[in-house]
């Protein structure tokens, strides 16, 4: 069950939430083309909400089944050649932070280090953009967030890329918000590059009293 995936204290804030994810989770199953795997589909959740202090948010997973692992962004370890929004998100943290922080393509490492990774639909199909954008998880995730919100109050900094993360705003209210262009070559152009945003989250955290990110990947 995909109840059983989420940290105890997740289905504690989430209790409310579980019949709609009892829901949904029989609609995936339903659906011979969803992708990420099972087991990765709420990997996002697997951490308590106290071991973050960033939050990271994309739209869904990447539609080649590959790429899917269940962290916003984030491609398995030795994936090449990157997608394309990853290879951005990559240009613009050499631009900001220097060239030393790209190694991999692997980015999964930034969620051990208090940095949530989550989609705002947990599934997709495979070869299929969006193609879950009906089973109910946009009100999950913003459950979720807001979770997140209350659990960390000020104590939270949040990315927001493009507008489906942008719908977020109103639970973040307490939140330190950075938001820009979806780094997607369709919009990255549009106020993603340039937008320095892991430089000023670390500044953001440093104000807040806590300790900046590795962003190293």
């Amino acid at each position: 069950m995909f109840a059983k995936q989420l940290h105890p204290i997740w289905r504690e804030i989430l209790s409310d939430q579980l019949k709609l994810l009892a829901e949904i989770e029989a609609r995936v199953k339903a659906d011979p083309q969803s992708i990420p795997k099972t087991e990765n589909i709420l990997r996002a959740f697997k951490l308590p909400p106290q071991d973050y202090r960033v939050l990271i948010v994309g739209q869904d997973p990447y539609p080649n089944p590959d790429h899917a692992i269940g962290l916003s962004f984030a491609v398995p370890e030795g994936t090449k050649p990157l997608p394309p929004t990853l290879s951005n998100i990559f240009k613009e943290l050499r631009s900001d932070m220097g060239e030393q922080y790209v190694k991999t393509g692997d980015i999964s490492p930034w969620a051990d280090r208090g940095v949530m990774l989550l989609n705002r639909h947990l599934t997709t199909q495979a070869n299929n953009t969006a193609g879950h954008l009906d089973l109910g998880w946009a009100q999950f995730t913003t459950a979720a967030v807001q979770g997140l919100q209350e659990t960390l109050g000020s104590k939270l900094v949040a990315i927001l890329w493009g507008h489906r993360a942008s719908e977020l705003l109103p639970v973040l209210n307490q939140a330190t918000v950075i938001s820009s262009a979806h780094p997607s070559p369709l919009s990255s152009y549009r106020g993603f590059f340039g937008s320095r945003p892991f430089s000023r989250c670390n500044a953001a955290l440093l104000e807040l009293g806590l300790s900046p990110i590795d962003w190293s990947a």
